[in-house]
């Protein structure tokens, strides 16, 4: 059984990193030059390793399979310098096509968070949002005590949840791709979402 894991080809490896239903991230408070995620699957393993590249006017994030970054699977790209309302493009680095983006609605998300998830033409597919206008106001007064709460919609039918755990030290951030029985969002862009707001909503919340 181990010989035949060991001869499959890298790509399927890949698709099934891409394939689970429950991840969790995390990421060390207070890490200088540059923020990194670990990703793992349901059952605990390693299934890819984030690293924003620091000291980049535009920012830049990379999804590797693993932490010595050999092998990258996706690039998240801001087009500008700095926006409040800054749009990502979500790239395949293996085979460097394109596969949507995503914006954060800027002045929406001073009082609750909020993003558009693009397609490849830059259309609007769905949205990712804060849980409720409410407990966002309560956040923004009392800064990481109370952890964030996503929910992704493609066509209006929910994706995937995104909840943060309350840790003072290490954030973690469950991603459950449970809610998409359709396939409407490729998980492609729910990892890459995933990443972006643990980057950006975490260290704006004190992350």
């Amino acid at each position: 059984m181990s010989n035949a894991l060991q001869q499959r080809p890298s790509s399927d490896l890949t698709a099934g990193r891409f394939a689970q239903r429950r991840y969790m991230i995390r990421k060390k408070f207070f890490k200088l030059f540059g923020d990194a995620f670990h990703i793992y699957d349901a059952d605990g393993n390693l299934a890819f390793y984030s690293k924003m590249k620091a000291f980049k006017l535009k920012e830049d994030l990379r999804v590797f399979t693993s932490e010595e970054m050999n092998e990258e699977v996706l690039t998240i790209k801001a087009r500008s310098i700095l926006d409040i309302s800054a749009t990502y493009d979500v790239t395949d680095a293996k085979t460097g096509q394109k596969m949507g983006a995503l914006r954060r609605k800027g002045l929406k998300s001073i009082l609750r968070d909020e993003w558009l998830i693009l397609d490849v033409q830059d259309q609007e597919m769905g949205t990712i949002q804060e849980d409720s206008m409410l407990l966002a106001l309560v956040r923004r007064l009392l800064s990481n005590l109370v952890p964030q709460t996503f929910q992704a919609t493609v066509g209006g039918t929910p994706v995937f949840t995104f909840r943060q755990r309350f840790n003072p030290f290490i954030q973690k951030i469950d991603l459950d791709y449970s809610l998409d029985t359709g396939g409407k969002l490729d998980r492609r862009m729910g990892i890459a979402a995933a990443v972006l707001l643990s980057a950006i909503e975490g260290r704006q919340s004190g992350g």
